[in-house]
Parts: C-alpha cells; sequence; structure tokens
C-alpha cells in the first residue's frame, strides 16, 4: 500500500538534466516517471527527450543510439528519428511504416536546466518556467549543484516551505519565522522573515520560496550573502525522487564573500540531509492534527491539486 493517497506523477515541468550535462550529440538514458526515457543533445543544439524504446524491435534508444542532426538513429536496426519522433529512415527498407515514431516530450531549457513536461493525459504546458536573471550575472557564483536520490515524494517534502515550526527544531533557527504566502495560479510563495546563528552572533535573514509548479522551486535568501537555490525535483517512480538543489551567491568577485558563500552552501547541504531522515520515514496524513500556530497546510494542499489528473 502507498504510503502517499495522492499521485506518484503530477502534471508540470520536471528536471532530466542540466545543460552542463549534455554537449551536442550526447545522449543520456534516464527513468523517470516509472518509464525509460531517452535525453539527447541534437546536432543544432537542442535538448530533446524521447520515449525510450524503438518501435521496430524495442532498442533502448538511450544505449548506443547515435545523433543525427536534430534526431536519434536506433542502435539495433540503424532507424533514424527525426527531432519530432517521426521515423525518416530505415536505411535497407524501401518504404519507412507510416506510423514509425517514438513519442516526443515538450522540454524547455532555462536558467541552465532541461525540463520535461509530464502530463498524464498527454495535455500541452499549462504555465512557464521564469529566465532568472541571476543565473546570467557574473556578480553571481557558477551554480553548484547536488544530487540526493530520496525515499519519498516531493510533494511531501516541498510542504517543508509553509512549516515554519520546523526550522527551530530541526535547523536550529533562534526564533520562529513570520511567514506570508501568496497564490497566484501556478505559482506558491512564500515569504519568510527569520532570524539566522551565525559564529559572529544572529542576524535578520528573509528567505523566499516560489514554487512554479511541482518540480521547479526558487530559493533566495538574505542576510551574510544573497543566495539563489533552484530546486528540481523529479519523480524516479511511486516511491523515490530524484532531488537536485543547485546553489549559488552573489560574492561579486569579493574573495571574502566567497568565503562566506561556500559556508552558506555547506550548511544549506547539512539543512537538508537534516530533513532526509524525517521525509523517508513519515507517513503522509490527509487530515493532520494542527494547531493554530502551524503553517497552512491546507493553503499548500489546495495548490497542489491542480496539478494532478486524477481527483485527490
Amino acid at each position: 500500500m502507498s504510503r502517499f493517497p495522492y499521485p506518484a506523477y503530477p502534471n508540470g515541468w520536471f528536471r532530466v538534466a542540466y545543460s552542463e550535462e549534455l554537449a551536442p550529440g550526447d545522449v543520456k538514458p534516464v527513468h523517470y516517471f516509472g518509464r525509460e526515457l531517452v535525453v539527447f543533445r541534437g546536432e543544432d543544439g537542442e535538448a530533446r527527450v524521447f520515449d525510450a524504446f524503438c518501435p521496430h524491435l524495442g532498442a533502448h534508444l538511450g544505449h548506443g543510439g547515435k545523433v543525427e542532426g536534430d534526431g536519434i538513429r536506433c542502435p539495433f536496426h540503424a532507424w533514424r528519428f527525426d527531432g519530432e519522433g517521426s521515423c525518416v529512415e530505415v536505411p535497407y527498407a524501401k518504404r519507412v511504416p507510416p506510423k514509425a515514431r517514438v513519442a516526443a516530450w515538450p522540454v524547455c531549457e532555462r536558467n541552465g536546466i532541461v525540463l520535461v513536461h509530464h502530463h498524464a493525459e498527454g495535455k500541452p504546458p499549462s504555465y512557464e518556467i521564469p529566465v532568472l536573471e541571476e543565473c546570467s550575472d557574473a556578480a553571481w557564483s557558477k551554480p553548484e549543484n547536488r544530487f540526493w536520490k530520496v525515499r519519498s515524494r516531493w510533494l511531501d517534502m516541498n510542504e517543508n516551505a509553509v512549516d515554519g515550526i520546523h526550522f527551530k527544531y530541526i535547523h536550529g533557527v533562534p526564533s520562529f519565522p513570520t511567514a506570508e504566502i501568496h497564490v497566484d495560479g501556478p505559482v506558491f510563495r512564500v515569504d519568510n522573515t527569520m532570524r539566522f546563528s551565525t559564529p559572529k552572533g544572529e542576524i535578520d535573514s528573509t528567505l523566499t520560496t516560489i514554487d512554479h509548479g511541482p518540480g521547479f522551486q526558487i530559493v533566495r535568501i538574505t542576510g551574510a550573502i544573497d543566495t539563489l537555490m533552484l530546486n528540481t525535483a523529479t519523480p524516479i517512480d511511486e516511491d523515490d525522487t530524484d532531488v537536485s538543489f543547485s546553489y549559488s551567491v552573489r560574492h561579486e568577485g569579493d574573495e571574502q564573500k566567497k568565503r562566506v558563500g561556500a559556508a552558506r552552501i555547506r550548511d544549506l547541504e547539512h539543512q537538508f540531509e537534516q530533513d532526509l531522515p524525517i521525509w523517508e520515514n513519515k507517513a503522509y496524513h490527509e487530515k493532520p492534527m494542527l494547531c493554530a500556530e502551524d503553517g497552512d497546510f491546507g493553503a499548500y494542499r489546495r495548490w497542489m491539486r491542480q496539478f494532478f489528473s486524477e481527483s485527490w
């Protein structure tokens, strides 16, 4: 029986690779949403995601497939598929079977991340991933990417955004943050004001979390040093999630700020790993017994329902 009462695979944009992981001509097999996919970058520089198995005799295009032009050639019998997934060549046959194709998924490449759009009913994207100025600003450090395979679902993990109380008891902040929530269609924003403990004493800080759908989260932190986190999580199967945080700090070339930024990133990694044993072993209560001082879990759960095709 599933630990979670809601569907495993919500609708929305999800990371399948970082841009730096996918050079022109690269082919990468991945397993997400309980299925096999192939990610590749065509000679035209565009990233693409296809269903993995050739419709001919089932070879996995991610294991030995070769990029040609904007498409990919099967490693088994050399059938060639164009960038839209249609078979355009069978080198030993006079005629290409007219229905020969592999499903091509909608892809968006923004902020150094290759994202694919998943929808249980095959509907097109209903929202966009924003372009972030920090990602092209030389004042900000090159993103540092970290990866975890987590035995939980991202929607359960992401409720941390509205759970201000846990910051004190898990992460040791000296006082409870105050939070303001703003909901705008597919965007859920939480503005937290809090104090952080540092080697030089307590400092005031703000932590703003902005969810664009269930799989892409922007976190901006002030205090000591401005920090950007791009948090992405893609369902692997019904039990596990591929989580990655991409950290960047505004150091402006200053060596002291670089050291402060490195310490901030180490602390943020530590905070994430403090949460792991909670997430991997907790139960998800549909109707939790909450106190008045708890965060607005109801608002978050009502918002997340728009990303499910199944009722919940």
